[in-house]
């Protein structure tokens, strides 16, 4: 019987995939890193019998870095780091022993899908995961197809088999995107900290820091919220006025009319136009507009739009 591996981004969500398209009938056990468990259940893939592994990994399996040498402070110009200095690819957490792990679940297994999250990170990871494993395999015959990618905007029954049923292929260039954003922030990321580290230590007492980082993203991003704090601050209230009239539309019924000028900052013209309105006893209506409106139930919420509504409507 062939094995079929499958592979998440996170191990709660190896859990509710393999729960969902086993049905539950699956047995667990911890691997060997301690950390992700490995779900194994009996079922059918390319018209066969197969044994399915589904496990997880915990975010990216590699990370880059400068080689050694490269890392002394003292000895690098940071100005080197843009341009000279080599980089290298290492285990992003070498405690979890992650590439060890895969290889130990993969060795062996015929084929690979893959269900990491569906953004360019994620399809980076799965070329990390397929850069570990793919060696340990059992070998193709015939040009058999053996990577599966899996593409999902949800946890739900109908959206997990779903994916299951339309397997694809992992994008190449989308993965090579996100290794030369990394590279663009490792090197930036350095060069810039290294550089405005040294040269304000000694320069002013409450930036006497032992690191001063600067991050491509972040610093930006602190600029616009610093911007935004300073307009706060610098703000000054000016009064104004409002226009406020209620008309009885008969005993029981009556309205709260708004004004079309909506305010006024000049005291004496509010009280002009109050003094105008107060004269008048009758109010004539001129056109009226009436539609329906229908309010559809809310669906379900992926990280963008939770973000957004959090945003919104709760101010966060």
């Amino acid at each position: 019987m062939k094995t079929v591996l499958m592979v998440a981004e996170k191990p709660s969500l190896a859990q509710s995939i393999a729960k969902i398209l086993s049905r539950g009938n699956m047995s667990s056990h911890k691997g060997l890193n301690g950390t992700c468990s490995v779900h194994e259940y009996s079922g059918t893939f390319a018209g066969q019998s197969v044994r399915f592994k589904m496990t997880s990994v915990c975010g990216h399996v590699m990370t880059l870095d400068f080689l050694g040498k490269y890392n002394k402070w003292d000895k690098v110009d940071p100005a080197e780091l843009f341009s000279q200095a080599p980089t290298e690819k290492k285990e992003a957490n070498p405690k979890l022993n992650m590439v060890k792990f895969l290889q130990v679940e993969g060795k062996g297994c015929d084929y690979i899908v893959l269900w990491l999250d569906c953004d360019k990170e994620g399809e980076n990871i799965c070329f990390e995961v397929l850069d570990a494993v793919l060696p340990v395999m059992n070998p193709t015959h015939g040009g058999e197809k053996t990577v599966y990618r899996a593409r999902f905007s949800s946890i739900t029954d109908t959206d997990i088999c779903a994916a299951m049923a339309r397997l694809g292929e992992p994008d190449h260039n989308e993965a090579l995107s996100v290794d030369a954003r990394q590279e663009l922030d490792l090197r930036i990321g350095c060069a810039f900290t290294r550089f405005q580290t040294k040269y304000f230590q000694g320069k002013y007492g409450n930036l006497d820091s032992s690191l001063i980082s600067f991050g491509p993203c972040q610093t930006p991003t602190l600029g616009f919220c610093v911007e935004r704090h300073d307009k706060i601050q610098s703000f000054k209230p000016e009064t104004y006025w409002v226009l406020q009239a209620k008309v009885n539309v008969d005993k029981d019924r009556s309205l709260l009319l708004d004004w079309d000028r909506v305010r006024v900052f000049d005291r004496e013209i509010a009280q002009m136009f109050l003094n105008l309105t107060k004269l008048e006893k009758e109010a004539q209506v001129e056109a009226t507009s009436k539609k329906e409106k229908a309010k559809q139930r809310p669906l379900a919420l992926n990280t963008v739009e939770m973000l957004r509504v959090a945003s919104s409507s709760l101010g966060m």
